[in-house]
Order: C-alpha cells, then structure tokens, then sequence
C-alpha cells in the first residue's frame, strides 16, 4: 500500500478491509514523515502498533 492510499482509508467513513501480516487491521493514523502508520488489530483494539505501510494489504 501507499501513503495516499493509507490516507484515504484512514479517512474513509466506510470500514475497509486492510491486513498487516495476514491479520485484519485498523489504520489509526498515518505518519508521512516516517512512512509508517499506528494500526490495531480488528481482534485487539486495545494493542496499537506502528508499522511500514508498505506491510499493509488491501483485501
């Protein structure tokens, strides 16, 4: 994935189906500085994590 596309997720009123490593996640926040964005995952909202967006699939 992209920064761009990662902001217009992130963005979206509209959950989009997004997964990092297999897993479905929740862009929080997207960091253009660093390339990277805060997720969690679907099944653990309380766990933030920031990882390459890169990493990220759009399913």
């Amino acid at each position: 994935m992209d920064l761009l596309r990662a902001h217009d997720i992130a963005s979206s009123p509209s959950m989009v189906d997004v997964t990092y490593n297999g897993a479905p996640i929740y862009i929080e926040q997207v960091h253009d500085e660093s390339n990277t964005v805060t997720v969690h995952f679907l099944d653990k909202p309380e766990e933030k994590h920031t990882v390459s967006v890169t990493h990220l699939l759009e399913i």
